[in-house]
């Protein structure tokens, strides 16, 4: 790390994730600082659940479902403040601090710290990426039944230095993480910032036009206002046509064939394959209403507005595909309209809540049917309009994505300098015992040129 000093001797640890340590540093066996316990009996204590991003918290602070694997709490272990719990998924994700007291599953591992430990300092060490790779040679198991041997834990070996330093480290990495923290809070500020300017950008160009000295008219439709005196408001059904996927039998489907969309595969405005399903080739020509080609729209007609927006997807590859259920194709007929015209309607924050009223909320899942879709009413403009509009928003659009790009790699920089940091410090890479709080608050920059500067340092 630059300008942060390494110790003056090291030694070897015989640890294969630790590497080397400060001479003066102890190596000592799990079992003799972090303690195992089982204490059960405590019924009515509050419901804890481990998590990787939380540490250990009561289940109502976590947020998410979570299953209680038995109803017979008296069989769950007690926790207490302080505690370190190995999880079904510490090996994943390291070994969880407890920040509350209360229950948890008997399937856990509970540790408690002896005196020599300082709490901050091994709640940093225990979730370091240099010692979660260290905890694949104590798992048991295979894919989803791995876990942590706790024999093998116990027997597995720790650095530790001594509570002044372990009190140092941990107050240096406080320090700094805040830093980072803030750092990245602001620059998720501004991409919100930029988002919004495009939805402004979007919505102005779509409604409005280009020309803000334009007349407009009443358009009739509530969700639009009003709009260039020359545009018109049609219903998507008088402009194109809007098909129900197929309904195809589950054993039909193949490792290798004709692609076929599923719901899953459609998320706001992209496709996603990471999950690919198929069939034989003969289906392509036996079934070719239900194809999709280039310039169609897709939707998803199940759970069809996500956080994200509208579950919808403008084709752009010429590749053979096939539209299961539960999804439905709309190709453009209109020749003076524009697919990407349509597109950037469905971008419009206010066509979403247009869009939304139409949803089916009754059902276990939200559903929109292809015939209220196809009666959704969009603005139209001339095709020389359309023409320049769709071109004045992608320029608009691609000048800010490419200055969101940027934040988001900034952002990752600075999480992998973080990582990197957490790493140094809790296994003595760096030497952080002079470390002192500056006086004067350094700029939030410094972050991001810190993590530069570390980056082409390794």
């Amino acid at each position: 790390m630059k300008n942060i000093k390494t110790y003056s001797t090291y030694k070897k640890s015989e640890v294969v994730w630790l590497g080397t340590v400060p001479e003066h540093w102890e190596i000592i066996k799990s079992k003799r600082i972090l303690v195992e316990a089982s204490i059960k009996g405590f019924p009515d204590e509050e419901l804890l659940a481990a998590t990787q991003t939380k540490g250990v918290v009561p289940k109502s602070v976590y947020g998410k479902t979570t299953v209680t694997a038995t109803k017979n709490f008296e069989t769950l272990k007690l926790v207490e403040k302080g505690d370190f719990v190995i999880s079904l998924r510490s090996f994943q994700g390291g070994i969880e601090y407890a920040h509350y007291r209360g229950i948890i599953s008997p399937a856990y591992t509970i540790l408690k710290p002896q005196e020599e430990v300082v709490h901050k300092y091994f709640r940093y060490l225990l979730k370091s990426k240099r010692y979660i790779s260290g905890l694949t040679l104590l798992v048991t198991g295979i894919r989803e039944g791995q876990n942590i041997d706790t024999g093998k834990f116990k027997d597995s070996y720790l650095p530790l230095p001594s509570k002044l330093e372990q009190t140092d480290i941990a107050n240096f990495l406080d320090y700094k993480l805040e830093k980072i923290a803030r750092f990245i809070k602001k620059k998720n500020q501004l991409i919100g910032l930029l988002t919004e300017q495009k939805s402004a950008i979007i919505n102005q160009a779509v409604t409005k036009g280009l020309n803000p000295n334009t007349k407009l008219k009443p358009s009739g439709v509530e969700w639009l206002g009003d709009i260039p005196e020359h545009w018109e408001a049609k219903r998507l059904k008088y402009i194109g046509k809007i098909i129900n996927g197929y309904a195809f039998k589950s054993h039909w489907f193949k490792d290798k064939g004709i692609k076929v969309l599923k719901i899953t595969n459609i998320q706001p405005m992209q496709i996603v394959w990471d999950e690919t399903s198929y069939v034989d080739e003969k289906y392509y020509e036996e079934l070719e209403n239900f194809r999709i080609k280039k310039n169609d729209l897709v939707f998803a007609l199940t759970r069809p507005i996500i956080k994200a927006g509208i579950k919808a997807a403008f084709i752009k590859s010429d590749e053979k595909i096939l539209i299961n259920q539960r999804n439905a194709v709309f190709s453009l007929k209109d020749e003076n309209t524009l697919t990407e015209w349509i597109y950037f309607v469905l971008l419009d924050k206010s066509f979403e809540k247009r869009f939304e009223k139409e949803i089916d909320f009754t059902n276990q899942q939200p559903n929109i049917s292809s015939k209220d879709i196809e009666n959704i009413e969009f603005p139209i403009p001339s095709l020389i309009e359309q023409t320049k509009i769709v071109k004045h928003i992608e320029t608009e659009l691609s000048i800010i994505n490419k200055t969101i790009s940027t934040i988001e790699k900034e952002i990752e920089l600075v999480e992998e300098y973080k990582t990197a940091l957490i790493a140094e410090a809790v296994t003595g890479k760096i030497d952080v015992r002079d470390f002192k709080i500056p006086a004067v608050e350094t700029p939030l920059t410094m972050v991001a040129e810190e993590a530069t500067n570390n980056n082409k340092t390794n």
